[in-house]
């Protein structure tokens, strides 16, 4: 088992080190004309977030593991010799004890999907009203030479992105106070 999740994890890794031509390719493969969703995804506001959910799948993944990695094991088995089953301790003992982790990756992954550009140019387009994101925009104001266009949209992506951050940082992460490990 640890070899295939050792495998497991670098493939849900991959979208972090692989060039986003490389991943838009095969998503743009993947998502149209013989898509395995049966229907053409590509350039459409559907495809673009599925696209998005692939490509940020490390940012969601990585936090929430660690959150229940953090889990003192002796909760569980308190929890199962109290007569729990795998269901309830997971629903109420484990998700609310990692919701810290859950909810910074979400934030974490919100954040990082505001800034894609790569793969969801390849994927989407910038059809304008449909799949044209921020990160499509100032690319496109750049090329237009509309440097105070891409100035005010660069800026607006740059303070979501640190509010978010911030947010991620500050408010989800683990209080020291709340951190001691139970004792029972």
């Amino acid at each position: 088992m640890g070899k295939r999740r050792s495998w497991i994890e670098a493939a849900l890794a991959l979208p972090l080190v692989l060039p986003p031509t490389v991943l838009g390719y095969y998503l743009l493969v993947g998502l149209g004309g013989k898509s395995f969703f049966g229907t053409p995804l590509v350039f459409s506001f559907t495809g673009i977030l599925i696209a998005s959910l692939i490509v940020n799948l490390p940012f969601a993944i990585q936090p929430i593991q660690r959150a229940f990695e953090a889990i003192n094991p002796e909760i569980r088995e308190a929890a199962q010799v109290s007569g729990l089953s795998k269901w309830q301790i997971f629903r109420l003992i484990e998700l609310p004890l990692a919701w810290r982790g859950i909810t910074s990756a979400a934030v974490l992954t919100f954040a990082h999907t505001l800034g894609e550009f790569g793969v969801i140019l390849m994927v989407g387009g910038a059809i304008p009203g449909e799949t044209k994101t921020v990160s499509i925009a100032i690319y496109d104001k750049v090329q237009s030479f509309d440097t105070a266009g891409a100035g005010a949209l660069s800026l607006i992506l740059l303070g979501t992105s640190l509010v978010a951050i911030a947010l991620s940082y500050g408010v989800f992460s683990r209080n020291p106070s709340t951190s001691k490990k139970w004792r029972g």
